[in-house]
């Protein structure tokens, strides 16, 4: 039978790694596949040689950000929760209908071993989505859902309760389906499947990806299948390996990075077409875009809506200076001279291209410093590596692009350069990647530091633009006099 059309838009995407064949699944394969069972270790789904790998090539304007790279490293390198303070904005389909919100799991009313996998995974008590959007998720009848947050709220763990809790256990074939826009993503998803479900091993998991290849007529047992668009679609249509009229709930994540790649966002309104009207739709994403808004209305018919407000990053903590400089070599002695006051705590250094990352990283390092050099051509499981050691202290300095300007907090960071000032691709101030930046430092109520390197007139002319952007002074600093930073710094 040939290939469909569809099926084709997904190729590129899913033959990133060589062979699906290297996961490393500890159950005994099955003639009809690999299927995991939910009491496997975490390790099951992932090996280390699975990473989105992205091809770049040297940008000297920008370090393109890869959205399904970067949500996959938001993923590897959270160890908790993220601390939002912000309020859970609520729309409901019927705004007469009472709004329950819990502060406890146990209100929840879940079934013992679940609220042992909850406890499990380090949930005490429910995070600012999860006490609003569980008791829709829960409800009976099923609720429809979508809801915008960002990684660290604990959304995907919210979701995950929400199949495990309707799933029938007794009942062996796919209840519940997870669209996943990459096998990475999907197998981060199953992890947490895994361990949630660590005591509930009648439940069952199956990841439809490409390269995971079933016997034609094979009807699986499986009660969750995780997978990628083109490869559900395959399983529900083509092969008819799942029965999609079966199926009560429908879970499409990560959905602004789903319209992203070509082909996903068809074959995720094909897959859905395919499903029962009483089946539960709950779609997530981190921003809401036109085009996300547009897709998520697409999927979700008469939805209650969740948003959880981005966390506002403030400046009010945070100590900005700039430095005068005439050329690269100047802002590299001008930075030599900062770093002494900068030892006791860690700094992240922001560069406009890889070339000049690279450049400073190894100029720093002939220095005698201990530096770690982070950008978007390694392969995601690279970057986690290097964020995670230098989370750990093993790296006083991160020589960075853009790729590390959003999401990742590392509480130690206390001062933040500037070595080139951020530019959009017509040359003006990109204020939004300078409140990211520097918003690296100043977290958690703590005072930070950030200096811009200035070396012409153009980038003092960009500075000034964010000065006024910000309506925030920024404060000419002379290097030869540093106790004021040291202070700050320290």
């Amino acid at each position: 039978m040939a290939t469909d059309s569809w099926a084709q838009a997904v190729d590129e995407q899913e033959a990133a790694a060589e062979s699906i064949g290297s996961l490393q699944i500890k159950d005994k394969p099955e003639e009809n596949g690999t299927a995991v069972k939910a009491t496997d270790s975490s390790s099951a789904a992932v090996s280390s040689e699975v990473a989105v790998e992205k091809k770049a090539t040297d940008d000297d304007d920008n370090d393109k950000d890869d959205k399904a790279a970067q949500s996959l490293l938001n993923k590897l390198i959270r160890n908790n929760l993220v601390n939002n303070t912000n309020q859970v904005e609520v729309l409901q389909k019927d705004p007469n209908s009472p709004l329950y919100s819990v502060k406890s799991f146990e209100e929840l009313r879940l079934k013992p071993q679940l609220l042992q996998g909850v406890y499990g995974l380090g949930f005490n008590r429910p995070s600012k989505i999860q006490e609003t959007a569980l008791p829709m998720m829960l409800a009976e009848p099923p609720q429809n859902l979508i809801a915008q947050s960002q990684s660290g709220t604990g959304k995907t763990a919210a979701f995950v309760l929400a199949m495990l809790s309707h799933v029938d256990p007794n009942k062996r074939y796919p209840q519940c389906l997870c669209v996943s826009p990459t096998y990475e993503l999907a197998l981060q998803t199953g992890k947490v499947i895994e361990l949630m479900g660590k005591h509930y091993p009648e439940v069952r998991l199956v990841y439809a990806i490409r390269g995971n290849k079933l016997q034609r007529g094979v009807k699986l047992e499986e009660q969750i299948v995780i997978g990628t668009p083109g490869t559900m679609l395959d399983w529900c249509g083509k092969f008819k390996f799942i029965d999609p009229k079966k199926i009560k709930v429908f879970v499409l994540d990560e959905a602004d990075v789903m319209i992203a790649t070509q082909g996903h966002q068809d074959q995720s309104i094909r897959i859905q077409r395919m499903l029962p009207k009483n089946c539960q739709m709950l779609l997530f994403s981190a921003t809401f875009e036109e085009t996300v808004w547009n897709f998520a209305q697409r999927i979700v018919p008469e939805p209650n809506i969740i948003k959880l407000k981005r966390e506002e990053e403030t400046l009010d903590t945070i100590k900005q200076y700039f430095v005068l400089c005439n050329s690269r070599e100047e802002k590299f002695q001008a930075l030599c001279n900062i770093y002494g006051a900068i030892t006791i705590a860690q700094a992240m250094i922001f560069c406009h291209t890889r070339k000049t990352a690279g450049w400073l990283a190894g100029e720093l390092s002939r220095e005698g410093h201990q530096v770690a050099l982070l950008s978007g051509e390694m392969q995601v499981e690279q970057r986690a590596a290097v964020i995670d050691r230098f989370r750990d202290g093993k790296e006083k300095v991160l020589v960075t692009t853009n790729v590390c300007a959003r999401g990742i907090d590392v509480e130690q960071v206390s001062v933040v350069i500037n070595f080139d000032l951020p530019v959009d691709k017509d040359g003006n101030p990109d204020n939004e990647t300078y409140l990211h930046r520097i918003g690296r430092t100043g977290r958690f109520g703590k005072r930070g530091l950030a200096i811009n390197m200035v070396d012409s007139k153009m980038s003092m002319n960009i500075l000034n633009r964010i000065q006024e952007h910000f309506s925030k002074k920024i404060e000419r600093l002379d290097t030869d006099d540093l106790d004021e930073i040291e202070k700050i710094a320290g």
